[in-house]
């Protein structure tokens, strides 16, 4: 099962990264929480995403593409990063993820969502 596992934005994130002395640690030990991923054999990708003042979004309606500009309003509702994991089920995926290190400073919230396989779409 592949689930992707989304990390989200905060106020913190959303202000981009500073290398402080804490930031850094954070890095660190998030590297270490990356590499028993790998060692475990679940994780296919992941990264952490710019804040979304350097992003874009495009709107489609019929014919029509409107691009947004970011910041993007409503942080909580936001990405700060993810990861692609193969896992064999979402209980697999929520003991990794209570094994996560916390993403952010303060508060923090992951989202794990299933993918969809081809045997979803038959």
């Amino acid at each position: 099962m592949r689930v992707m596992v989304l990390v989200k934005a905060t106020e913190d994130s959303e202000n981009g990264f500073s290398p402080t002395p804490e930031a850094l640690e954070m890095l660190k030990v998030m590297g270490r929480y990356n590499d028993e991923l790998v060692k475990a054999g679940i994780m296919q990708a992941g990264d952490g995403l710019k804040p979304s003042s350097e992003g874009k979004r495009i709107a489609f309606d019929g014919s029509s593409r409107t691009v947004i500009d970011g910041p993007f309003a409503e942080t909580r509702e936001l990405v700060a990063g993810f990861w692609l994991w193969e896992v064999k089920d979402m209980d697999e995926a929520v003991a990794w993820v209570k094994r996560c290190p916390n993403p952010m400073p303060g508060p923090s919230e992951i989202e794990i969502r299933p993918l969809y396989e081809a045997a979803d779409l038959q």
